[in-house]
């Protein structure tokens, strides 16, 4: 592209996101779907449904998984700026369709906000997505910064960006995951009742942890957990495939004698979905976690996790990076896992969410990148979102509405459709013909707050 194209071109994504008045606008936003096979299949996909109402296409597949759901700026599912009410119609410089990340970079300042540019650059900090589980994902971690750094530089086709990615899932349905390292006290009754996993640790290290970790200091329980979870990760694909073979037909046995466990009822379902792998032992060292609609949890760099069924709303710093070791037919790095995980044990916080209004609940996990407004809208009933000094995303998961802005710009929304509110711009949102459930992403607000 010479000068002059490169003039036109930047007048061209300016004129869509400032107008001839100069004022900010509201940008209607095309986004990416990914199809993973762990997806939910054809229409049963909150992420097909979305896709297909936001991208304006005609047909669901009904033999494809729809996975993901992806709003935002990440190279690997950029999302483009609509022109019109047309969602077919994307806006375009000639060939070149105009993304969101397009858009900020004329004026990144003005867009994200002073604070915002300064600390992230002409980029949006966060990811935002629904997801749609049909079979578990990964036994996986995400690396802190520094971590992302040299993956990046050592394995840059695989992990694609250098950013770290804290991240949060707000369930839409019942939700299940697995989610940091149990207890000591549970760990012990693993090693007491579970002989398949006992087989694959050295008996001094089971033996000692079981007796003696109350007296030990917690540096000591640590390195021990470390060591027996460590052992159980390394084994040898044969004998992971003998200890599972052994553990299923206990179980299978034990079905028929007594109720199991919801941990034992889980076991087997990751069984049946990836047999003779070490994620299933790898579970028993897992916090079982199940979210009611409505709730939330968030997960830290280097806390091992894995989600396992149902849809959710997750936001996150604004990568894709996940190390993984297990429950997966995808690469797997087991030693970079084991050497960047925190050990930490303990369940998991969950977020309920805090009250704004009688229609908006706010969830704020601790991290600068992001948070998420949940709102439910009676018919008629109307909510403000007031001006904040950062970029804001809108996804309207159902129903109808109009939103109106400070400077009395309005536009009608209905589910699938996607927004994005530039920073400083006040919006106020009325639910019309039936009730309007959204979501909305934008930078935590304690990064103002302790600025």
């Amino acid at each position: 592209m010479d000068e002059e194209d490169d003039k036109k071109l930047r007048k061209c994504r300016k004129k869509r996101l400032f107008g001839a008045d100069r004022r900010k606008r509201l940008l209607r936003l095309k986004c990416c779907v990914q199809n993973y096979d762990w997806g939910v299949i054809g229409c049963n996909s909150q992420v097909a449904r979305l896709f297909f109402l936001n991208s304006g296409r005609c047909n669901v597949d009904p033999g494809e998984c729809y996975a993901e759901f992806w709003i935002g700026t990440h190279k690997s599912g950029p999302s483009f700026v609509v022109y019109g009410r047309d969602n077919n119609a994307v806006a375009a410089f000639g060939s070149k369709p105009l993304s969101l990340k397009d858009c900020i970079s004329v004026d990144p300042v003005a867009v994200l906000g002073d604070k915002v540019a300064r600390k992230w650059g002409g980029d949006l900090p966060f990811l935002f997505k629904v997801l749609s589980i049909e079979k578990a994902l990964s036994i996986q971690a995400h690396p802190d910064k520094d971590l992302a750094r040299s993956l990046n530089e050592a394995q840059p086709s695989i992990y694609k960006d250098d950013n770290h990615k804290p991240e949060m899932a707000l369930a839409l349905t019942r939700f299940e995951a697995l989610c940091g390292f149990i207890s000591s006290k549970e760990l012990k009754a693993v090693l007491s009742s579970v002989p398949e996993i006992v087989e694959l640790v050295q008996c001094a290290d089971a033996e000692k942890f079981s007796h003696d970790s109350e007296q030990d200091g917690k540096e000591k329980v640590k390195q021990l957990f470390e060591s027996i979870f460590s052992q159980i990760m390394s084994s040898n694909k044969g004998i992971v495939r003998e200890a599972v073979c052994k553990l299923k037909r206990r179980l299978s046995l034990e079905k028929k004698k007594r109720q199991l466990s919801a941990k034992e009822q889980l076991i087997l379902r990751l069984e049946s979905q990836y047999p003779a792998d070490v994620g299933i032992l790898a579970a028993y060292f897992l916090n079982y976690v199940e979210l009611k609609p409505g709730e939330a949890l968030y997960v830290g760099p280097n806390e091992p996790h894995a989600y396992i069924s149902g849809e959710c709303i997750e936001c996150m710093a604004t990568s894709d990076n996940v190390v993984r070791a297990g429950l997966t037919s995808k690469k797997r790095d087991v030693q970079a896992l084991l050497s960047m995980l925190n050990y930490k044990q303990g369940f998991p916080e969950i977020l309920r969410g805090v009250s704004l209004n009688e229609y908006t609940r706010k969830y704020a996990p601790p991290f600068d990148e992001f948070e998420v407004d949940r709102c439910i809208l009676p018919q008629a009933a109307s909510v403000s979102f007031p001006s904040v000094p950062g970029p804001s995303l809108f996804l309207v998961m159902s129903g109808k509405g109009t939103i109106i802005t400070g400077y009395s710009e309005e536009t009608t929304l209905q589910e699938g459709e996607v927004l994005f509110v530039p920073a400083y711009m006040e919006v106020s949102i009325t639910a019309t013909a039936i009730e309007l459930h959204m979501y909305r992403a934008g930078i935590n607000n304690r990064f103002f707050r302790d600025l």
